[in-house]
């Protein structure tokens, strides 16, 4: 199981299903919504992800058509986000992770936009765009 939460505490949430995919996000969005390089992230089935404290200190924030992003209202810490063209995953940042997932990123995406100031140095897989279609 993973848990995690906030940087104030006051947001907690656990993933009990399976990871579906980890990987460092490079798009301008992840970058802005970070405020670094890239954002790493673990997306999580939905069915097994649950907010556990603290629903009412959450900020929702549509960033794209369709995509909303959620966040701490006291200490601003970006928790997940998750998009209607992928209905069946959360994707938690995994900063936010009280646990260690136990793996390490396959994939790098998003990477035809990454910040021209960033090397990327290691050998994970990399795609131009979003997730690879499976």
């Amino acid at each position: 199981m993973l848990t995690g939460s906030c940087y104030c505490g006051k947001v907690k949430y656990e993933s009990t299903g399976k990871i579906l995919i980890f990987a460092n996000c490079h798009c301008p969005d992840c970058r802005k919504f970070s405020g670094s390089a890239f954002s790493s992230v673990l997306a999580v089935e939905k069915s097994g992800f649950k907010v556990v404290a603290g629903a009412d200190n959450l900020v929702h924030f549509n960033s794209s058509p369709g995509k909303s992003r959620s966040f701490c209202k006291t200490c601003g810490c970006p928790l997940f986000s998750r998009a209607e063209q992928r209905p069946g995953m959360v994707l938690i940042r995994a900063g936010s992770l009280d646990v260690d997932p136990r793996m390490k990123p396959q994939s790098h995406i998003w990477v035809s936009m990454k910040a021209p100031w960033h090397d990327i140095c290691d050998s994970a897989a990399q795609f131009p765009e979003g997730f690879p279609k499976k």
